[in-house]
């Protein structure tokens, strides 16, 4: 765990943060509000003493509550990982600046976000689905997501309908109680 860290990240982002800076094993996490998040990721790539150069990961979550954009960063500086949650986002208009103005590679990241969750990335150029169906209409990962059947909402109910084992057809001229052996 890099002391260090959390004492020059609380002096950098005083006033930036919802709460305080935590730290567990090699994990330093901090959480800011959405409309901060360009700010205090522009801080954490540029200054000297931080140089959060990787973007390792950039994933979207569904609360049930609200959503939020969660960023692993990664600094020759520290030997701790930095998790910076964007958290508060609404879940009827989900809404995040994107990332891409420090690392282009934020790109496709945020395209899956925005495919899964529905989040949309403003200032990203190419927001446009990556896994899904371009006209598929729903957000597979979001809390509020139905399946296709009742089944599947309650354990023990059975077994869905995509998953049953599919009964051969009745043989041509055939009784369908009675089974042929295959020819030899």
């Amino acid at each position: 765990m890099d002391r260090t860290l959390k004492n020059r990240l609380e002096v950098r982002l005083a006033g930036l943060t919802r709460g305080p800076v935590r730290q567990r094993y090699d994990e330093t996490e901090i959480r800011v509000s959405p409309g901060d998040a360009p700010k205090v990721l522009t801080i954490l790539h540029d200054s000297i003493d931080l140089r959060f150069e990787i973007l390792a990961d950039l994933a979207g979550v569904d609360t049930g509550a609200e959503m939020q954009v969660v960023y692993h960063l990664w600094s020759p500086a520290s030997d701790d990982w930095l998790r910076v949650v964007a958290e508060g986002i609404s879940r009827d208009d989900p809404r995040a600046p994107s990332a891409t103005f420090l690392w282009p590679g934020a790109e496709w990241l945020e395209r899956e976000a925005y495919d899964m969750f529905g989040i949309v990335f403003e200032g990203n150029r190419d927001l446009r689905r990556i896994l899904m169906p371009a006209d598929y209409l729903s957000f597979p990962l979001r809390k509020d997501f139905l399946l296709g059947d009742d089944a599947s909402r309650t354990p023990g109910a059975g077994v869905r309908h995509s998953e049953r084992a599919q009964v051969p057809a009745t043989p041509a001229g055939g009784d369908p109680a009675v089974r042929r052996a295959p020819a030899s």
